[in-house]
Order: structure tokens, then C-alpha cells, then sequence
């Protein structure tokens, strides 16, 4: 029988034994410039986070996807502020865990979550809006992916840049930067116009969301485009007719196809469609 005080003395060793251990179960908690796969820690202040999300317009209709989500803040602020379903995408499964608990703790378990993985793995195609904080060369390696995106996505980046992809729109928070695209469709190449009666051939050139062209108004004469632009899926572009009547432009383009409205400047209107050749 263990008399009561060698029973004392077990329970004060264990005791010391179990507090070392104990010690090493604190929560996780990052760390301001902690090495990450391709970036160091850094989270995006608040102030810039709201700018990045109301850039973009994010609604309740939106799927935000952010890429290297850290703490989860830009995913729990889509959620939680604009009522957006969001995702955030983190490689370092210590700090997915610790976002996912800030979900959980931020209320918006619901709309947002966090998933353990590489972004450059992960598929996120169902996003209608992306962000990030990367770095230069990270954002170059996502572009194309971004730019195979449905047209209309919308793209903000923390401070980084896509070179000559130039950005829709920046905006400026206490000397730091926010860049903005909208991702376009593709309509470079040869499109057979059809308004009305009237069909004509248009050829676009296109460098991103910058679109020049021209239109073949017969007897070998080609004619300019006039106020050719393209926003995500919306195209616009203005001619001179061989009758010398300026006819404006606007539409859609879905999946090779180009539909819209035109109207003419001595009153004439209607609808046109154009398809890729």
C-alpha cells in the first residue's frame, strides 16, 4: 500500500513531467514575415482589404476566391461585410487551420471556408472575383490562368502588378496599392457582321483589354473602328458606312458569338449579331 505522502510526491512528479508538455500545446499563432511556400506573412491592413472587395463590387451573388489566404481575413471580410461565399486557398496547413478557426470564430462558417493547398494546384475556376497579395513573379504564373477565366471575372491584387496586363483601375490607401482588372473575352481574329440586311466582315486586334480594328465596307476599301473597347464580355466599337452614316455599336460576346443593338447617327437602329470566322 502507497502511504499518503510517497502517493503526494508521484502526483508533484507527474505534475512537473505533464507541464513541458502542456507548454507545447499552445495555440498556433503566425507571425508577422514568417516564411510561407513562395512569400513571407504579411497581412493586408483592413482599410485595404474593404477598398480590394468594393473595387471588385463583390455582392451576395459573388464567389470570392483569395490565393495565399494567411489569417483568412479577406475571405472572412467577403463573407461577413458583402455576403459573398468565399474561399481562401493557404499552402502552410498550420496557418488553414488557424484561419478556419477564424471563420468559424468570425460567425460565417456558412458562406466562408478555408482550404489547405497550393494555389497553383487548387482549381478555383468558379470564382467571379480572385485576390491576392503575392509577389510580382507569382502574379506572372497566375496569369494565364486568370486570363483563361470566364470574361468578366474580376481580379485585385495588394500592391503587385501583371506588367502589361494594365490594370482597369488603382486605388491609392496610405501609400499602399490596389490594381484592378476585369478579365475580357477573346475577339481577336476575323468576325462575319450581320445588321440586318447589311453584313460586312470586322477584323479586331486585341492586347488584353485594348481592342482596335477594322471593317470591310466592299470595293476594297476598309474602314476604321471608331471607340473600340471591351470590358470583360462587353464589346462597343462605332464606323462610317460606305453612305457616310456613323453606326454605334454594343453587345455581348459569349462562346464565339457577338449579339447586341446599333444604332445610327441619322436615326436608324436595330440589332446585330457577328460570328468568329
Amino acid at each position: 500500500m502507497i502511504s499518503p505522502l510517497r502517493l503526494a510526491a508521484l502526483l508533484a512528479a507527474s505534475l512537473l513531467v505533464a507541464l513541458p508538455a502542456a507548454a507545447q500545446q499552445k495555440p498556433y499563432e503566425p507571425q508577422i514575415g514568417q516564411a510561407g511556400k513562395d512569400v513571407i506573412w504579411v497581412p493586408t491592413p483592413d482599410e485595404v482589404v474593404d477598398r480590394m472587395l468594393t473595387m471588385a463590387q463583390v455582392t451576395k451573388d459573388d464567389v470570392v476566391y483569395d490565393l495565399g489566404a494567411g489569417n483568412g481575413k479577406i475571405a472572412i471580410a467577403a463573407a461577413k461585410k458583402f455576403g459573398a461565399r468565399a474561399t481562401g486557398i493557404e499552402y502552410n496547413p498550420d496557418m488553414a487551420k488557424h484561419a478556419q478557426g477564424n471563420v468559424v470564430a468570425a460567425g460565417v462558417s456558412d458562406r466562408a471556408r478555408i482550404l489547405q493547398g497550393d494555389i497553383f494546384a487548387t482549381n478555383f475556376s468558379e470564382a467571379t472575383v480572385v485576390t491576392m497579395y503575392l509577389l510580382p513573379g507569382l502574379n506572372m504564373r497566375l496569369r494565364p490562368t486568370l486570363l483563361a477565366m470566364k470574361p468578366g471575372t474580376r481580379v485585385v491584387s495588394h500592391s503587385f502588378t501583371m506588367e502589361d496586363w494594365e490594370a482597369d483601375e488603382i486605388s491609392s490607401m496610405d501609400g499602399r496599392r490596389a490594381y484592378f482588372w476585369v478579365v475580357p473575352a477573346q475577339v481577336g481574329g476575323s468576325w462575319q457582321l450581320e445588321a440586318g440586311s447589311d453584313k460586312r466582315e470586322l477584323n479586331f486586334e486585341q492586347r488584353f483589354q485594348k481592342i482596335e480594328g477594322t471593317v470591310n465596307l466592299g470595293a476594297a476599301t476598309q474602314g476604321g473602328l471608331r471607340d473600340a473597347s471591351l470590358r470583360g464580355f462587353n464589346i462597343g466599337f462605332a464606323y462610317v458606312d460606305a453612305a457616310g452614316v456613323l453606326r454605334s455599336f454594343t453587345g455581348r460576346v459569349t462562346n464565339g458569338r457577338m449579339e447586341g443593338s446599333w444604332r445610327g447617327d441619322n436615326g436608324t437602329e436595330g440589332r446585330w449579331t457577328a460570328t468568329k470566322k
